[in-house]
């Protein structure tokens, strides 16, 4: 699917929207309004109303702020002796009628505050029996509408001549959500919006883990298969009246259900994103072209996980030996989607380096082929015994490799990186779920064939999932009971939403600011060669040199000069830290902690290796750091206090790579200090387990154990 999917293209017909925000959203859990909410919705429809929308709100809110301040009230009048009996409860017209007014207050408040101006309807169930005041209404809040007022409508719960009017299902409306959805009708709008406390509609109480996010409601599959859970802490009726509300609303126009906690939902509703959920009369239409749902790709991958585990070692390298097999077979096959991906890349005006990463050089296929060979043949890495202990007599401990489990990866650019990933969980018995970037839509979907048809059927080829849209993303990312690590790869921009939007672990690094520091020891010949490999072999990589670190030293007999002149004729363009800036009379540099990715770096001068390491320290991304002297002792002094993933002396920090590591392959490198570090091949895919074989061993309260906690492990 494109980046706005068919369900969501109804938005490009909307000039008229209806939003409603329920008491929930509007209150805190205290009951005084939620200012911060409430001033996000006014900035949301100011940017529409802007924009040329005509923008109608309704709004609850009012009886719950006007029994938090009723009851302060009371309390303040209140003697002792009276709060000391039962407190009869507020009656709720009242609470209504001192509410509205600080509402609607705040409203007008927050609007004027944006240049906009707003107005108060407020309206009863048997108002709309009178087809004259339904005919002045409409003519009214045209009238609003032409001069960009923002008309807000509330049920008028002080005077309501209903009964019961917060329980009473009956009527032409009963509570906000049905105002909304007949007010939408009467004014005939293009989307009515019904902002909730949850993210949307779930198939079960949205607290329970196995609910599912339903983006798409289809009446045929849904009414009568959901299990509503409580109603929100505060209004009516909860999820069951917005559904209400929104199918009736739906048989003529779209409807979207979605959370009115963040920010900007409105906004994105408009740009076709596929957040919440949304009711539409063609619902059913486009159920065929509903993609497999996250839960169940994921849910997948892991069943075929554990029968790829099941499998010999011999059986699991088999596969990988196929997978290199069927990847050169289908070589022409391959280039051609490849070459329409540079094509169409090309042709949208994409940045060179990112063209170049996508394209499959001549010779790629084969080394891809190549490359997954050689992973097949190495150690098996499951099942591996790391450590083996007697507990007691005839009870021994095995600590044991294990795979994770579900891999989510989500790359940029690169089509080559889906083939080393997937080969890599397959060596590892992972499942796999794989988010390429857009541009490589084509390479990225043959290679995922490709790769899948030599996955054998005892498996299944379900173990490689492939999603197509960025939409799926929010929805994988939620998922922390059943996939177990994220890996972003791709810009910091990437890694950083990534590690904000899930509560899964997330493997990563979100800048590779690497160094070199060219201690005022080194052989400068040495020195020019290692700072022009780490920072020009390949620019845009995460392991380039972004900042040059130079021994003050080499200021003074000229040391530095040559390594500058040398960066500039490989067109390097040079930017200065405060002090080489000055000495040196180049451009000073926006910030010492950036990442070029480009042929750019930054040049600073330190006074020795200690002012290097802080330097490191604290404008650093701990990914590769080098050093490059003659001195052994300063050289240790350097890798033993650089605190980054790799510390290298003498050597380029191109060196920082998986296959150049002898992993054979990576999955990204991790900054992270939790589980993996540096760059990830198969062990970094892999968790430990404990397996224990005894012999009606029994604990029983520790008396009759005599633990030995003896180390069985083999040492070579």
């Amino acid at each position: 699917m494109d980046a706005v999917d068919p369900t969501r293209a109804f938005v490009k017909g909307v000039k008229r929207l209806i939003i409603k925000v329920g008491t929930a959203v509007v209150t805190r859990a205290d009951g005084r309004l939620a200012l911060g909410r409430m001033g996000a919705l006014c900035e949301q429809i100011q940017e529409l109303n802007s924009q040329g929308f005509e923008v109608i709100l309704v709004t609850s809110g009012a009886v719950s702020v006007g029994r938090q301040r009723l009851k302060y009230r009371r309390l303040v009048n209140s003697s002792f002796a009276d709060l000391q009996k039962p407190q009869v409860e507020l009656d709720g017209k009242a609470c209504a009628a001192v509410g509205q007014n600080g509402l609607m207050a705040l409203y007008d408040t927050l609007f004027s505050q944006l240049d906009v101006t707003s107005a108060q309807l407020l309206v009863t169930d048997n108002d709309f029996r009178d087809s004259e005041f339904r005919k002045q209404l409409t003519e009214t809040v045209e009238s609003l509408l032409d001069l960009k007022v923002v008309p807000i409508f509330n049920e008028n719960d002080a005077v309501s001549t209903r009964k019961a009017p917060y329980v009473d299902s009956s009527g032409i409306f009963w509570d906000n959500d049905s105002l909304s959805a007949l007010l939408a009708l009467e004014l005939k709008a293009n989307l009515l919006v019904l902002l909730s406390d949850v993210e949307g509609l779930y198939s079960g109480p949205p607290s329970d883990p196995n609910s599912k996010l339903i983006n798409t409601y289809i009446k045929e599959v849904y009414e009568g298969a959901i299990t509503f859970g409580d109603k929100s802490r505060v209004g009516r009726g909860g999820m069951t009246a917005k559904v209400q509300a929104a199918v009736t609303a739906s048989t003529k126009i779209p409807v979207v259900i979605t959370s009115g906690f963040a920010t900007d939902n409105i906004l994105r509703v408009l740009k076709g994103e596929r957040i919440g959920t949304l009711f539409h009369k063609d619902a059913q239409e486009w159920a065929p072209l509903v993609e497999v749902g996250a839960r169940e790709m994921a849910v997948a991958a892991r069943e075929s996980s554990r029968r790829l585990q099941a499998l010999s070692p011999q059986d699991r390298s088999k596969i990988l030996f196929d997978i290199a097999d069927a990847m050169e077979a289908n070589e022409s096959l391959i280039t051609v989607e490849n070459e329409a991906d540079v094509a169409a890349a090309q042709q949208a005006g994409y940045e060179k380096a990112l063209i170049a990463r996508l394209a499959l050089k001549p010779g790629k296929i084969s080394s891809l082929a190549n490359a997954i060979r050689v992973l097949a043949t190495m150690e098996e890495p499951i099942g591996q015994v790391l450590k083996r202990t007697e507990i007691a007599d005839g009870l021994v401990l095995e600590k044991t490799s294990s795979p994770l489990g579900v891999l989510l990866v989500i790359f940029e650019s690169r089509p080559d990186a889906l083939v080393q990933i997937a080969s890599l969980a397959i060596r590892s018995g992972n499942g796999l779920i794989l988010k390429g970037g857009k541009e490589a839509k084509r390479s990225n979907a043959i290679l995922h064939k490709v790769i899948t048809s030599a996955i054998p059927e005892n498996v299944g080829e379900k173990l490689i999932g492939l999603v197509t849209s960025r939409e799926e993303i929010p929805d994988l990312l939620k998922l922390d009971d059943v996939i177990d690590l994220v890996i972003p790869r791709g810009s910091n921009k990437l890694v950083s939403q990534i590690k904000e939007s899930t509560k899964i672990p997330v493997l990563g690094h979100a800048d590779g600011v690497c160094h070199v520091y060219v201690d005022k020891s080194a052989n400068m010949d040495m020195a020019k060669n290692i700072v022009l490999d780490s920072k020009t072999d390949y620019p845009a990589v995460c392991n380039a040199m972004e900042t040059l670190l130079v021994h003050k030293d080499l200021v003074q007999n000229g040391g530095i000069h040559g390594l500058i002149v040398e960066l500039q004729i490989k067109g390097v363009a040079i930017h200065g830290g405060p002090k080489a800036s000055s000495l040196l009379n180049i451009p000073e540099a926006h910030s010492l902690h950036h990442e070029y990715s480009a042929l750019a770096c930054t040049v600073e001068i330190v006074d020795d290796v200690y002012a290097a390491i802080d330097h490191i320290h604290r404008h650093g991304s701990a990914h590769t750091d080098s050093i490059i002297t003659e001195d052994n002792e300063v050289a240790e002094i350097f890798l033993k206090q650089v605190d980054s993933a790799a510390v290298f002396h003498n050597a380029s920090t191109r060196f920082s790579d998986g296959a150049r590591f002898g992993l054979g392959a990576e999955v990204g490198v991790s900054t992270s200090r939790i589980h993996a570090r540096g760059p990830v091949g198969v062990e970094g895919l892999l968790t430990t387990r404990w397996i224990a074989r005894g012999s009606g061993h029994v604990v029983d309260g520790d008396e009759g154990v005599v633990y030995t906690h003896k180390d069985l492990t083999r040492r070579a």
